[in-house]
């Protein structure tokens, strides 16, 4: 009996072929370079933790989304991790706990859930991100979303743009502005992010209305929301929303979307999702939130840049590669690897340069193009 399905890997994971690798490979390295540069400490953490761990210490995490299995050692359950963020957080408000605020640090790794996000079939993906932790001030999230554009800019991404939301909105205006009884607010936000206005007015949220309409080129959408903020509830938002506009307005085109909650479940007042041009789908998010446990304020974002990376490993033009015939000099070699070059060695007569994707030959002390 053939077994014909030995080297299938499963629905959503795949491999990383040599042009995708070197991509990848590049970008991150681009990334955490910018976020080294402003002062973010790399750490690192574990692709195992125990489930209660990263699903305790922030609001909006889905164990249902993780992998979980029993720790034979412990017989605990463990969980394979979807988000380092969270991870982020339990090492905040344990091993760096008594570290002087604000805390900056960043990371990247890889990261899997059950099934993918919406039309996105991937379970596992590169996840870069940094987290400002102990401050969600507006300068805190202007620092944040600028160090975001950055790293992308820096990975290769070109025409971002970034998308301003207001995650708390709802709650806020439910204070008192616009009252709504508990059991309304979450119809009241689903109906709200699915943009359903026959379906927002039947669930008691006819006064919510205006908010659809304040959506898009940030300047004229924050206009809108000004407006309808006659009573002032938000006042304190929309001038923090200005103030980080101002800060970015020359580095990304920016939207305004304050009603959106998909992908902002542990997001408190600010949150923002990033695109590229050219690229599918949001590279990343961002925005302020809590540690729970500690309930320690703090702004952070994650980067999820596989598609740019299969973007630019696409049309990325082939290396300098050169190929190394039998008996070459071995410090000359040594010299141009010093230098900056690739070198591939043949192992016999009948090694071909262009065969093994070589595109230059030395020829003696030099190097000559294929």
């Amino acid at each position: 009996m053939t077994d014909t399905d030995r080297d299938l890997l499963p629905e959503g994971l795949g491999d990383r072929l040599p042009a995708s690798a070197a991509a990848a490979q590049t970008a991150r390295r681009a990334m955490l370079d910018v976020l080294g540069a402003h002062g973010y400490d790399r750490i690192e953490t574990p692709s195992i933790e125990f489930e209660k761990s990263m699903a305790s210490r922030m609001a909006g995490v889905q164990p249902r989304r993780m992998f979980r299995f029993v720790d034979p050692a412990s017989l605990r359950t463990l969980a394979l991790r979807s988000d380092i963020t969270v991870q982020v957080g339990r090492v905040a408000a344990t091993s760096l706990a008594g570290a002087a605020r604000p805390l900056r640090l960043c990371y990247a790794g890889q990261v899997v859930t059950i099934k993918g996000d919406g039309l996105d079939s991937a379970r596992e993906r590169l996840q870069v991100g940094a987290e400002l932790i102990g401050n969600d001030s507006v300068a805190a999230a202007a620092e944040v979303v600028s160090l975001a554009i950055e790293a992308l800019r820096a990975a290769g991404a070109k025409g971002i743009s970034v998308d301003f939301t207001l995650p708390d909105l709802v709650d806020t205006l439910a204070e008192s502005a616009l009252p709504l009884s508990p059991d309304n607010i979450d119809t009241v936000r689903r109906e709200l992010d699915a943009k359903d206005a026959g379906g927002l007015v039947a669930a008691g949220g006819k006064d919510y209305l205006p908010l659809l309409a304040a959506i898009g080129p940030f300047d004229q959408a924050i206009e809108r929301l000004s407006q309808f903020d006659a009573g002032g509830a938000l006042a304190s938002r929309i001038a923090g929303l200005r103030e980080i506009a101002e800060r970015v307005a020359d580095k990304a085109r920016i939207t305004l979307d304050p009603s959106e909650r998909h992908g902002f479940e542990y997001q408190s007042w600010f949150g923002f999702t990033i695109y590229g041009e050219g690229v599918p789908g949001a590279l990343g998010r961002g925005g302020t939130y809590r540690i729970l446990g500690r309930d320690e304020p703090a702004t952070g974002f994650s980067l999820y840049p596989d598609p740019l990376i299969e973007s630019l490993s696409a049309t990325s033009a082939s290396e300098n590669l050169l190929f190394l015939p039998l008996r070459h000099d071995a410090e000359v070699a040594a010299r141009l690897r010093a230098m900056g070059w690739r070198t591939r060695a043949a192992l016999s007569l009948n090694d071909d340069a262009t065969a093994l994707g070589c595109t230059h030959r030395l020829d003696g002390a030099e190097a000559v193009k294929l």
